[in-house]
């Protein structure tokens, strides 16, 4: 074989493997869990989307940083619906003044349960584990 042909040979076949792993890697659900939100949090994940709240609040630290992160506040927030909803229309600062109805409030309000019931953010007691994947401990048990 000359030189060329074995690095041809070489390039082929670091090719295969990467692509390979990259097939394995990213298609793989094992490790997502049974995550799932209700009917009603689904709406409220569509108007949270809708009004762009993500621009200036951020879940699990992904979004805009003019609002805090509202991963946990429903737990940090004591569970206090009245007040939660009140800060949906209300806000503060530089918060727009929004016109949601009882039942917006309502899915907006489960969205953030449901988030909130998925872990904590930031989680200070994750691991990485030596092949990579991280151990996280959310607030009822640990996942993998």
């Amino acid at each position: 074989m000359t030189p060329p042909r074995k690095y041809l040979f070489l390039l082929l076949l670091l090719l295969a493997l990467f692509s390979s792993y990259n097939y394995i890697i990213y298609t793989d659900t094992s490790a997502y869990g049974a995550v799932r939100l209700s009917g009603k949090a689904v709406q409220g994940e569509k108007l949270w989307l809708e009004n762009n709240c993500h621009s200036c609040h951020q879940i699990y630290g992904l979004g805009g940083y003019l609002g805090p992160d509202l991963t946990n506040v429903y737990s940090f927030r004591k569970r206090d619906d009245k007040f939660l909803k009140s800060m949906f229309n209300s806000g503060i600062k530089a918060m727009p003044q929004f016109d949601f109805n009882e039942t917006e409030k309502e899915e907006l309000l489960q969205f953030l349960i449901e988030i909130d019931q998925t872990g904590q953010y930031p989680n200070t007691k994750a691991q990485i584990e030596a092949d990579g994947w991280v151990k996280i401990e959310n607030q009822n048990k640990t996942h993998e």
